[in-house]
């Protein structure tokens, strides 16, 4: 028997896409603005009662806990992630915006490196953040295709 879950709503993927983070994050003047970005996105992302988190449903390879739900309504997946960290709860967010509401084919097309690559972060992140941020998008990968 499966068990659906109605999944917290948030804004990425909907109201806020990857075109509207790319205008913001370019229009930045420097990391330090594109980080204060990244937080205040992460301030959006509505904080996972303690039952969504699981032991289960955690992302190995991430420096900070952060736990992934998913659902799949009508061929798209939905996600919800949280994490115990302020800045991985901002990169969840740029996650999440690339792939929320998609169907399987349009997160296996989504060309996540150059997605990266136009918001100018990856370079500043610590290399177990950037495994961390890898090991989310990953994880919604393998999601894709089962």
């Amino acid at each position: 028997m499966t068990t659906t879950i109605t999944l917290p709503q948030h804004p990425f993927g909907t109201e806020i896409t990857t075109a509207d983070i790319i205008a913001q994050m370019q229009a930045a003047t420097g990391w330090e603005d594109r980080y204060r970005n990244v937080i205040q996105l992460g301030k959006k992302l509505p904080q996972l009662d303690d039952s969504y988190k699981q032991d289960q449903l955690k992302i190995s390879g991430c420096e900070s806990q952060v736990w992934l739900h998913h659902q799949i309504i009508n061929d798209r997946y939905y996600f919800i992630a949280d994490s115990d960290a302020r800045i991985v709860r901002g990169l969840i967010t740029l996650v999440l915006t690339a792939y929320h509401g998609k169907t399987a084919a349009e997160i296996n097309r989504f060309d996540i490196d150059t997605y990266f690559e136009s918001l100018g972060l990856i370079a500043h992140l610590s290399p177990s953040r950037g495994n961390g941020l890898k090991a989310i998008v990953e994880q919604i990968k393998q999601l894709a295709q089962q």
